[in-house]
Formats: C-alpha cells, structure tokens, sequence
C-alpha cells in the first residue's frame, strides 16, 4: 500500500509518497517539481511511480504554487518566474535536510526531476548541488537564463530588453547548467523532451545534449525523443521511476 502524507519544513510544504510497509526505512529519495501553474498535488502520479518502486518520492510546491499561492492567479506572477526557480533550486536542501534527519533518505542515493518549470529546476539543482547522484529533466531546459531572457521578449514584444532587466537577468547565470555543463560532473543525467513541444523549445535541449555527451564530464548523459508536445506521457512517468530506481 502506498501512503501520501503532507508535511511542511520552515514553511516549506511537501507531500511524501512511499510504500506504508517502507515508511520509516532510510530509502533512496527522487525530488520531483511540477510545472508552471501546477501544485504538487497534480503530478501525484510521479510520486506514485517513485514509490512503485520502493524509493521514496518527494513533491514540494514552488513559491506561489499550491499551498504557498498569496490570493493572486499566478500567471500575474509572470514575472516573477526566473525567482521562483531559484528558490526552489535554494529550498532544495532544506527539505533533505529534513529527511536525512529523520532517518528516511540515504544522502548518498538521492535524485532530481520534474517537467517543464521543473525540468528547468532540476537543471539549476544540479548546477548548485553535488550531492545530488542522478537527474530526470523532463521538457525542461538547461539554458536557464537564454530561456527567461526569450520568453520575456516574446512576452512584452521587444527585440531588447532594459538594460535594467538585463542586470537581473544576470543571477540567473549561477543557476544556468549550460554555461557551467562540468558541474554534471559524470552524474547520471537523463532527459525526454517531445519534438513538438512548443513551449519549452525541444531544440537547445537536444543540443545541449549532443554538445556534451562525449565530454568526460558528460558521458553518463542520455536522452530520450518522443514527438509529444508540451506533456509527458504517462510512459515517460513510468521510465523517469525505472530510470531511477537503476542509478540511485
């Protein structure tokens, strides 16, 4: 029987979906962020897989999502979007601290995934954080500031944005896998992205993908093409929680 239990850490809430006979093990843990507009209840079913496989699987809501929405529709936090993944990225090991301390998750067996804006995350975790041993991104993108900085344009229709808003682009740089691609640094790392997808564009993906799988520090690279649009299939579901349950 798999039990789903909510549970907030210095306000940050979480759900946290295991086996009940496995509860109380020290398991290998996967983090999984949902998308834009999404909470961590809709991609339950990620969890699920997880824990299908006798690992523990984490969800936590993304600053303005879910539990932690202010009364605003959050697509008026549109631009408050670069923020809100760098907070999860600096959230991350808060909430594994939580678990190492109550004895539930080996420290050394812990990956990262998500879709969309939470591919894009898990992106930014591995750039920020070694002690993650695996990643799923899932539609997401690596070039985490060259994908801000072009929705932003597209958004307000500008071939150039404020020299301003340059500047606080630049944070976004440390968070940014694609211009530090050494920090995957021989971790297994898995993308899927459909052909279609046109939100998140499929292409830098894959080329981030084709630049770097023969590099030492890229070679536990691998990548997965489907010609979805912007969704995961449930198929992929199912590979992201094998995919795991074989590297961690």
């Amino acid at each position: 029987m798999i039990q789903i239990e909510r549970r907030i850490v210095n306000g940050l809430p979480y759900l946290e979906i295991v086996k009940k006979e496995l509860k109380d093990k020290e398991l290998p843990t996967v983090f999984f962020y949902h998308g834009w507009t999404n909470c961590k209840e809709s991609v339950l079913v990620n969890g699920y897989e997880v824990a299908q496989k006798d690992m523990r699987g984490i969800i936590p809501d993304a600053m303005f999502h879910g539990e932690r929405n202010d009364g605003l529709p959050i697509k008026e936090h549109f631009e408050d979007f670069a923020n809100i993944v760098m907070g999860s990225v600096d959230e991350f090991p808060i909430i594994l601290a939580d678990l190492v301390n109550r004895k539930v998750t080996d420290p050394k067996r812990v990956g990262v995934t998500g879709l969309s804006m939470g591919g894009i995350t898990t992106c930014g975790i591995m750039t920020k954080h070694e002690n993650v041993k695996a990643a799923d991104c899932l539609m997401g993108a690596p070039n985490f500031h060259d994908f801000v900085e072009m929705v932003a344009k597209l958004a307000f229709e500008v071939d150039e944005l404020p020299e301003e808003t340059q500047k606080d682009f630049l944070k976004m740089k440390v968070y940014d896998l694609s211009l530090q691609p050494e920090k995957i640094a021989k971790r297994p790392m898995h993308f899927w992205h459909g052909e279609k997808d046109d939100m998140v564009p499929y292409q830098p993906t894959f080329d981030f993908y084709q630049d770097h799988k023969k590099t030492e520090y890229g070679k536990n690279m691998t990548f997965t093409t489907t010609d979805d649009g912007h969704r995961v299939p449930y198929h992929i579901t199912q590979e992201m929680a094998e995919y795991f349950s074989k590297v961690l």
